[in-house]
C-alpha cells in the first residue's frame, strides 16, 4: 500500500491488479484445493451421520467416511459468507451499467470493509467467553435430561399420569430412594450423589456446578434443599421441556415417555456439537507461563512480518511484471495460479497436520482457520485494496475476479454452515470448483472482455 500511495499512478494500477488476482487466487485455493484435500486426509467413519474420532476402516467410502465439526466452525463459514459484501457493494455501478457513482461506491464498499473487519475482531475476543455460557448451558440441560432418563428407567410406573402429568405416586418412591436419611428433603450431598452416579463422564462435568444448578432448578423456596413438592414441580417443568424440545417426537399416547429418550439424545448431540474442548486430556493446552512476553514477542513478529511484506512487495510486483512480459502469460494469471502456492503455504501445512489427527477438535480447527483466513482476505486485504483505488483515483475493473470470489465463497459459506458433517464426496465439489474458477476467469476476461 505504501508503494502503492508513494509510486506513479501506473505502479499503484499494477499493485491492485496483482493484488486482486493474490485475493481471488488465494480464496479459491483456500476454499477449493486444500479444503478438499483436508477432506481427504482428515475423513473418519460415519456413523449416524458423525464422523467417529481414529476410526478410518472404511477407505474412500464416498458417503461412509468423511469429517464432522462442531457448530462454532459453522458459523466462521456463515461470517465468511458474509464478509462479501463489501464486493457486492463495489460492484454495484457495473451491475447497474452505471459509470457514474464508481467513486462513491469504492468509498461506501471501503467504509462497510473496516466495519466487518472491526465486528470480526471484536467477535474472535469475545468468541470464546459466548462458548463457554453456551457450553455450560448445553451440559445443565444434558443433565437435566439425563436425569429425567435414570428416573424413568428406576420408576416402577410411568412417571406421567394418564392426563400427562407428573405421577406423584411414582416420584414419591423416587424422591425417597434419593433421600437417603429420609429427612423429607433432598440435601446438597444427596443431589450429589446422585449426579455421580450417573457417570457422564462423556461431557466432561463439572460436578460442583451442576449440583448448584440442579438445586437451583428445583429449590423454589431457596433453603439450600429440595422439598417433595418442589422436586415434583421441578421435575414436571423439565418433562414439559422434553416434550417441546423436538418437534417432530411423536407420542403414542399421553403417557408415553418417547420424548425423555429423544431429548437425551439429543441434549448430547447439541452438547456435541459446540465442541467441549477441553474433553480431550490429550489435546489439552498448557498455560502460558509468561504472558507479558509472549505479547511482546508476538507484536515484534508481527512488526518483523510487516517490514519483510514491505520491503519485498514492490520485487515481487517487478517479478511478476517480468515474468508476465517473458512468458506473455497476463500478469493477473500468475498472481492467480502461482503466488497463491507461496502465500497459502502456511495455512495449507497446518490446515492438513491438524486435519491428519482425525478427531472432531482438529477438523474444527482446521475449518475454522481456513474461513477466518478468507475472511480476512474479503475484509483487510480488500480494505487495503480499496483505500489504494480511492486515494489515488484507480480504475476499479474486477468483475470477473469479483464473481468468482462470490461465487466460491459463497457456496462453500452456505455450504459449511448448513452443515457439520461433511461426507468423502464433498471434497470433490470443493476440488471442481478450482478448474471451473480458472475456465470463469479466462472466457469473461478473453471471451467477453469484462477485465
Amino acid at each position: 500500500m505504501l508503494s502503492g500511495l508513494s509510486g506513479s499512478k501506473e505502479t499503484a494500477q499494477d499493485q491492485v491488479l496483482v493484488g486482486m488476482g493474490l485475493l481471488a487466487g488465494s480464496t479459491v485455493m483456500l476454499l477449493t484445493s486444500i479444503w478438499g484435500t483436508c477432506i481427504v486426509v482428515g475423513k473418519c467413519d460415519l456413523q449416524n451421520s458423525v464422523a467417529q474420532d481414529n476410526k478410518d476402516t472404511k477407505g474412500f467410502n464416498l458417503r461412509g467416511s468423511g469429517v464432522s465439526t462442531d457448530i462454532w466452525t459453522s458459523y466462521s463459514a456463515m461470517i465468511m459468507a458474509v464478509s462479501v459484501l463489501p464486493f457486492i457493494v463495489v460492484q454495484l455501478p457495473q451491475i447497474l451499467h452505471s459509470t457514474s457513482g464508481r467513486h462513491t461506491a469504492v468509498l461506501v464498499a471501503l467504509v462497510l470493509s473496516v466495519s466487518l473487519l472491526i465486528a470480526y475482531c471484536l467477535y474472535q475476543v469475545y468468541q470464546p467467553t459466548l462458548q463457554k455460557r453456551h457450553l455450560d448451558f448445553a451440559k445443565h440441560k444434558h443433565v437435566r435430561s439425563r436425569i429425567l432418563k435414570y428416573l424413568k428407567k428406576r420408576a416402577l410406573g410411568r412417571l406421567v399420569d394418564s392426563n400427562g402429568e407428573p405421577n406423584q405416586e411414582v416420584l414419591l418412591k423416587l424422591f425417597n430412594s434419593i433421600d437417603v436419611n429420609q429427612d423429607g428433603s433432598l440435601s446438597v450431598p444427596e443431589l450429589r450423589a446422585l449426579v455421580v452416579g450417573m457417570q457422564l463422564y462423556e461431557i466432561n462435568l463439572n460436578e460442583d456446578d451442576a449440583v448448584t444448578k440442579v438445586m437451583k432448578d428445583f429449590d423454589t423456596s431457596e433453603n439450600n434443599e429440595v422439598e417433595f413438592d418442589e422436586f415434583v414441580t421441578g421435575i414436571g417443568r423439565w418433562l414439559d421441556e422434553a416434550k417441546g424440545f423436538k418437534k417432530t417426537t411423536s407420542l403414542a399416547g399421553p403417557d408415553s415417555l418417547k420424548y425423555v429418550h429423544d431429548y437425551y439424545e439429543e441434549t448430547k448431540k447439541e452438547h456435541d456439537l459446540l465442541g467441549d474442548q477441553t474433553h480431550d486430556d490429550e489435546e489439552e493446552e498448557e498455560g502460558v507461563d509468561d504472558p507479558r512476553t509472549t505479547t511482546i514477542k508476538a507484536v515484534l513478529l508481527l512488526l518483523l512480518g510487516t517490514v519483510i511484506a514491505a520491503v519485498f512487495a514492490d520485487p515481487l510486483v517487478d517479478a511478476v511484471d517480468n515474468f508476465s512480459a517473458a512468458t506473455h502469460i497476463p500478469s493477473f494469471f500468475i498472481s492467480f495460479m502461482v503466488l497463491p502456492l507461496a502465500t497459502n503455504s502456511s495455512e495449507a501445512v497446518s490446515a492438513i497436520i491438524f486435519a491428519t489427527r482425525k478427531k472432531q477438535r482438529s477438523a474444527s480447527l482446521t475449518f475454522s482457520e481456513l474461513y477466518g483466513a478468507v475472511t480476512m482476505n474479503n475484509v483487510l486485504c480488500l480494505s487495503v485494496f480499496l483505500a489504494l483505488v480511492y486515494a489515488r483515483g484507480l480504475t476499479w475493473d474486477f468483475s470477473s475476479e469479483v464473481l468468482v470470489i462470490l461465487i466460491v465463497c459463497i457456496v462453500m459459506g452456505v455450504f459449511g454452515s448448513c452443515r457439520t458433517t461433511f461426507p468423502l464426496w464433498t471434497s470433490f465439489v470443493a476440488f471442481l470448483l478450482y478448474p471451473f474458477s480458472l475456465i470463469l476467469v479466462y472466457v469473461l476476461d478473453y471471451g467477453y472482455g469484462w477485465s
